[in-house]
């Protein structure tokens, strides 16, 4: 794998906009990393002990801040310091961008009220990302992409019907507020620039992800039925699941449309299922899933990964391996196109860290590496100054060096 270096002086079509960073955990630095990637000054605000984010180690490793905070910049302050506060607050007036993700009600209690930011600085973009949101019932709850995983109506629908619902293993909902979070704060930088009205963002965890649920609840009203748990098989299209293969691999399948599946099943050697009353249409297949499954599911079974894969790309069925970080490391496609990078790091087995590479691909203005995620107070001098930074340890409000 081609090793990145990072280079100080890359810019992308966001440099210039100067982001602070009050957020904790995943949502808040997803948002900032999208940014960051395409050029933006991002100043994260860590409180003395460090953002949440670094907390969660790998033997040892920071391999989440690592990889989520790259091309950021660190200051560390005493928020419950008023020299810091004062500090955040200058630092507030020549910035494009303000990230936070405290509980509602904090940001006001600290002295950095929307309203007060904007009064000094009307063209900035105030983000500020909660459980629940700014507003409504559960406004002052704190919260957790568990809980909005589970709240959204995710997790009843994911798993296996006769088994309990199942969270999803990695930081979804964080990251799909991260994810919208960074294309509403460009939506509203936009405006910003177009007529130097500033605002505020109010994005929940819950909302994101309850979003891409859809068209869960017209369902609801159309039917009165719940979605069922039904594992990797879909509800709305058959035949479309997972199939262990001879050498026990895993494969997923999915023939989402009336010629895909004819071709699926002149492919397994069953030209006659495509006038079978219990399959000739996509109804009749969701019906009768379970027989349908078993007539794949032996074909699959007779065959290794590798017969499987070259068999039905041969034929042009829509197959795939069922990979992990094993052979993702490896995996051509994945290398080709750089969507997994190494760049230089000292604390990893063989100076090497892997990690995501251009997300989104632009063509004119690729995603820049130019410096890795910043050490705990790396920046505090570069972006304060010296002499302020002596007057702020000597009072409280940064710790000493």
């Amino acid at each position: 794998m081609k090793l990145h270096r990072f280079d100080p002086e890359a810019r992308g079509p966001l440099h210039g906009v100067r982001v602070i960073d009050l957020s904790r955990l995943v949502a808040g630095n997803t948002l900032t990393k999208v940014l960051a990637d395409h050029g933006a000054e991002v100043i994260k605000i860590e409180p003395p002990e460090g953002d949440t984010l670094r907390a969660w180690r790998v033997q040892g490793i920071e391999t989440s801040w690592k990889t989520i905070c790259r091309n950021k910049f660190s200051v560390v302050l005493n928020l419950r310091h008023p020299l810091a506060i004062e500090e955040v607050k200058r630092l507030a007036e020549g910035a494009a961008i303000f990230v936070e993700s405290f509980r509602p009600g904090v940001l006001e209690a600290m002295g950095l009220d929307p309203a007060g930011l904007l009064a000094r600085n009307p063209r900035l973009v105030i983000v500020r990302i909660s459980g629940w949101g700014q507003t409504g019932p559960y406004a002052h709850k704190p919260g957790f992409g568990t809980l909005v995983e589970g709240y959204s109506g995710f997790a009843a629908i994911n798993g296996f019907e006769d088994r309990e619902p199942v969270l999803p293993p990695m930081f979804m909902g964080d990251a799909y507020a991260g994810l919208l979070g960074a294309a509403s704060t460009i939506i509203a930088l936009r405006h910003a620039e177009a007529t130097g009205e500033g605002q505020v963002i109010d994005l929940s965890l819950f909302e994101p992800i309850f979003s891409v649920l859809e068209p869960q609840m017209a369902n609801w009203r159309l039917t009165g039925r719940l979605k069922p748990r039904t594992g990797s098989r879909s509800t709305n299209t058959a035949p479309r699941n997972v199939y262990r293969t001879r050498d026990g691999a895993w494969v997923c399948l999915s023939a989402s449309t009336q010629g895909m599946t004819e071709k699926l099943f002149r492919a397994i050697g069953r030209e006659d299922l495509i006038a079978d009353p219990r399959f000739a249409t996509n109804a009749d297949r969701v019906k009768n899933h379970a027989e349908l499954d078993a007539i794949i599911g032996a074909f699959v079974a007779e065959r290794s990964l590798a017969e499987n894969l070259e068999h039905f790309d041969r034929t042009g069925v829509t197959i795939g391996p069922i990979m992990d970080a094993a052979r993702l490391e490896t995996d051509p496609y994945v290398l080709e196109r750089e969507a997994l990078i190494e760049v230089p790091d000292e604390e990893m087995p063989g100076g090497r860290l892997p990690m995501t590479g251009h997300v989104p691909r632009l063509s004119a203005t690729p995603t820049i590496l130019a410096r890795p995620a910043p050490k705990l107070g790396e920046h505090n001098e570069a972006i304060l100054g010296a002499e302020t930074c002596a007057r702020l340890r000597a009072a409280g409000a940064m710790p000493p060096a």
